[in-house]
């Protein structure tokens, strides 16, 4: 199946649509010829994106959330004060360090590249820089607050899985996350000193200025939708309500400061924002968003989700990684094995939740016989799930980013620097056996 896909994409390099459906229908055939009545097989696919019911609505209000942020002149104004605080030696470095921020404190990294991420990739395009590099710095940022915050759900799904406790899981991470994330800083600095030297177009920068202080009132009102996410989100509000509560703001604004009428902001919630600027490059940030734009993603999700509730159901994963996991002999091996089989499983059920969940409870005996504190297990989890997923194409994770940031997965992944360094310094950390926790199974707890 995953051979499939990856000749589809990368040989006849058709589209991940028909690569997905065709897959599914395969699935359901292989279900069918190995004994699985075909009512089973159509549950399998309906529990699964029952399951994952709760990220298909984010998808539909992240739309949402974008179009509100637009309208109100949220996206705008962080712009046009990006524009006028980044130097462009420090944007790659800073923007860096806000993504991390902003997704440690809301626990969600979906929602720091729909709404920082946004802002960063028109602030890097005035300023110069190639969109690839721009998308995989915000991918990074937002990945490593999602990985190491307490309030994200893949860190406290990855501590649960492995039964250790949330925060001996995020120390544990913490032994290869940090010099990884340390080593990305300073990369993202050289890079940004590097296209910081070269001579930029002041003219864009001045001109985009101009265009958002003709089309919208920048304001610190406008700051008020992302500081209620933070508040919200820091405070573990669900994630429906967060958006919810912050578009609903924005909305308010948009009607009260920036004087869009109410049919118009309840248009745009579907159709997206639509107008004309004096900018051209204004107009490709604005003009996006809405209910209608998440269109294609969400049908990609939807039909990833019943490829991966098929595979997970008909049990085929679990009957390749067990007899594996029971053949490990040295610890380097386990967690070279248990980081890989993540990854595999990734992308194979093309998201991270069910990859967490598999992969905890083949490895936790196997763990625990070699004297291994399960934390590692977590860590080796979330690095082979959490940080992958951006960098599989199929993966709703990948699907999401690509369809916010405009890059596809293939040519902003060399530039997610945390994404693909931390799992391999992990493994070879593992092997010269530096950044070991050895000790008896601890509580879970996820409080």
């Amino acid at each position: 199946m995953l051979t499939w896909l990856v000749a589809g994409l990368f040989i006849l390099e058709a589209g991940l649509h028909g690569l997905l459906l065709t897959a599914l229908v395969s699935l359901v055939g292989l279900g069918l010829w190995l004994g699985t009545p075909y009512h089973t097989l159509r549950k399998f696919v309906f529990d699964g994106l029952a399951a994952s019911m709760p990220a298909l609505i984010i998808f539909i209000l992240i739309g949402v959330v974008i179009a509100s942020f637009i309208q109100s002149g949220t996206v705008g104004t962080l712009v046009y004060f990006g524009l006028q605080l980044l130097r462009p030696e420090l944007f790659l470095p800073g923007g860096l360090l806000l993504c991390s921020f902003m997704s440690f404190a809301t626990g969600t990294s979906w929602g720091t590249v729909a709404t920082c991420g946004i802002v960063l990739m028109s602030v890097g395009q005035s300023l110069g820089f190639p969109l690839p590099l721009t998308a995989g710095m915000v991918i990074a940022g937002a990945s490593f607050g999602d990985k190491m915050s307490p309030v994200s759900d893949t860190t406290n799904l990855a501590a649960m899985s492995a039964g250790t406790n949330l925060y001996r899981h995020i120390h544990a991470m913490s032994l290869t996350t940090g010099p990884c994330y340390l080593i990305a800083l300073v990369i993202f600095a050289v890079l940004g000193s590097a296209y910081g030297a070269a001579p930029a177009d002041p003219t864009a920068a001045s001109a985009l200025l101009a265009a958002l202080d003709a089309t919208f009132t920048v304001h610190w009102i406008t700051l008020i939708p992302i500081a209620l996410m933070l508040i919200l989100g820091w405070r573990r509000v669900p994630p429906e309500a967060v958006l919810i509560a912050a578009s609903f703001s924005a909305l308010m604004i948009a009607w009260g400061l920036q004087g869009v009428t109410l049919a118009t902001l309840l248009t745009s919630l579907y159709a997206g924002v639509s107008r004309e600027t004096a900018s051209p490059l204004l107009d490709t940030l604005i003009n996006r968003g809405g209910i209608g734009a998440m269109a294609w993603t969400l049908t990609l999700a939807i039909l990833a989700i019943g490829m991966g509730a098929l595979l997970s159901q008909l049990n085929l994963l679990r009957a390749l990684l067990e007899p594996i996991a029971q053949r490990i002999q040295r610890p380097a091996q386990l967690l070279t094995a248990s980081t890989t089989a993540a990854a595999a499983s990734n992308a194979a059920l093309t998201e991270p939740y069910a990859a967490i969940i598999l992969n905890g409870q083949v490895f936790q005996d196997v763990y625990d016989r070699h004297d291994i504190d399960r934390a590692m297990l977590s860590r080796t989890l979330e690095e082979g799930s959490t940080l992958t997923a951006a960098l599989i194409p199929w993966t709703t994770t990948a699907i999401f980013y690509s369809a916010i940031l405009g890059v596809s997965s293939l040519d902003y992944a060399p530039f997610a620097l945390l994404n693909w360094m931390n799992p391999i310094i992990g493994i070879a950390m593992a092997w010269l056996g530096l950044g070991y926790l050895t000790s008896k199974v601890d509580t879970p707890s996820t409080d």
